[in-house]
């Protein structure tokens, strides 16, 4: 796992040399990152739109790590050895912590593959996400945030969508700390921690997730998934006790709470 300086300049050298080095794409001229749990992917058409941007909030303030986790595994299915760029602000890393790359290797990802940009501010983290975006040479780009994000209007989502329609990557916006407002994004989820199914001398299982569809602009929100992730396949697959699709549970809302500051 490479970490690179927080200057724009330094991000866009690297981007540079990406794109000249001829390395594949997140997915040319369309396709899917299928998260590998069949009626998941079935009901969303295949999978995450590749070229298109999708957002993941945290169901709750306790639940940053699962979102987080979640998309990085996502991200860590896109087939070959083309990197994955992550950035994130510098407050990011001290609210939802600093990721731990042998934590991602137990997980069956290679580390190596990270390319983590950590931006001074907002601002410079939205000047960062649009040089990062166009690079061709990367398989996807996860922007990670925390909080209230005012620069990130509807323009700039445009102008980060256009760079990742242009490239063929998928661009995960991890939005912590807040709570969805309009956008331009695909689908936007919520993620929560899900109880896993212990193992044998009943050790840990498998990291769990709760994901509620919000918005989808290719059809209707408001279904449920529990799902585990499988390290040694390497796909998501329906949680032992729950199956597939569930609905949204009475009284439950679909969006997140607002965490503390």
């Amino acid at each position: 796992m490479r970490e690179s300086s927080s200057s724009l300049a330094a991000l866009r050298q690297r981007v540079a040399r990406l794109a000249d080095s001829g390395a594949p794409s997140g997915g040319g001229d369309g396709g899917w990152l299928a998260s590998g749990h069949a009626d998941f992917d079935a009901a969303i058409g295949g999978g995450l739109a590749i070229g298109k941007t999708h957002e993941f909030f945290a169901a709750d303030a306790l639940d940053a790590t699962s979102a987080a986790a979640f998309a990085a595994l996502l991200a860590l299915r896109t087939p070959g050895a083309a990197p994955l760029l992550w950035l994130r602000t510098a407050d990011a890393a001290r609210r939802a912590g600093h990721i731990y790359a042998p934590g991602i290797a137990e997980l069956g990802g290679d580390p190596d593959r990270l390319l983590l940009v950590e931006a001074a501010d907002p601002k410079m983290l939205l000047a960062c996400a649009n040089d990062a975006v166009r690079c061709g040479g990367s398989a996807a780009v996860i922007v990670e945030s925390w909080g209230a994000w005012p620069a990130l209007d509807l323009t700039a989502g445009r102008r980060l969508a256009l760079g990742a329609r242009d490239a063929g990557t998928v661009l995960l916006m991890l939005r912590l700390n807040t709570l969805p407002a309009p956008s331009v994004a695909e689908t936007r989820w919520t993620v929560a921690a899900a109880p896993s199914t212990a193992l044998e001398a009943d050790a840990p299982g498998a990291p769990g997730f709760i994901l509620d569809l919000i918005r989808w602009r290719g059809g209707p929100a408001g279904a449920r998934w529990q799902m585990e992730w499988n390290r040694d396949e390497q796909v998501f697959r329906g949680a032992a006790l729950s199956g597939a699709l569930l609905p949204v549970a009475p009284g439950r809302t679909a969006v997140p709470r607002r965490a503390a500051a």
